[in-house]
């Protein structure tokens, strides 16, 4: 282990959220653990978007997962009795979603 200083000053910490953090319940909380809350609804970045047509509107990394792996059927509605088969098509549909990311002159999956 390397032994290091302890910072002089703390660093504030951030919290990005979604639209469902926006109530004063949900930021007296994350103002209540010390964390600055960065809540942007869709309608302010969709606004900023149609200002500069270049930038994209970012999707939460969890959102896109979910959207990824929803797409494989059997995972989403679940047949499967055994935990370890549910497991193996997960590790299944992750390494063909990591593999369809890999630009390729012939694509194998797709055909």
């Amino acid at each position: 282990m390397v032994k290091r200083k302890t910072p002089s000053t703390r660093r504030s910490k951030h919290l990005c959220a979604d639209a469902g953090y926006r109530g004063r319940p949900a930021l007296r909380i994350i103002e209540g653990h010390g964390y600055i809350p960065h809540v942007v609804d869709r309608s302010k970045e969709a606004d900023a978007k149609r200002r500069d047509p270049t930038r994209k509107a970012r999707r939460w990394v969890v959102e896109v997962c979910h959207s990824w792996l929803n797409r494989f059927r059997k995972l989403l509605v679940r047949y499967e009795k055994l935990e370890r088969s549910f497991v193996a098509l997960n590790h299944i549909a992750a390494a063909i979603i990591a593999f369809r990311k890999v630009k390729l002159a012939t694509n194998i999956i797709y055909g």
